[in-house]
């Protein structure tokens, strides 16, 4: 994902403002309980958006790179890269 992305905001400051009110008046635990529908949501998009025909490791590959922008780095030491791919099974 491109930093221009990333950063990409396209609501009024007026509205960042009334939002940001909103949400410092709720309890933290329901902010949490938010932000984990949200995910749950963006995640339920993405695996809709799938083939329905993609293998289990290409699942949880294309997953991650579909959930954080990018894939595993390069640099990421093997043995740690190893030990994640082995706890996603892939």
């Amino acid at each position: 994902m491109s930093e221009s992305n990333r950063n990409m905001n396209d609501t009024p400051a007026e509205i960042r403002r009334l939002q940001f009110e909103m949400m410092s008046k709720l309890s933290t635990n329901r902010r949490i309980e938010l932000a984990c529908e949200m995910f749950q949501t963006a995640r339920e998009m993405i695996i809709a958006s799938f083939p329905p025909n993609l293998s289990e490791k290409e699942f949880k590959k294309q997953l991650y790179f579909r959930t954080y922008g990018e894939h595993l780095p390069e640099d990421f030491s093997k043995m740690t890269k190893h030990k994640l791919l082995r706890t996603l099974n892939i």
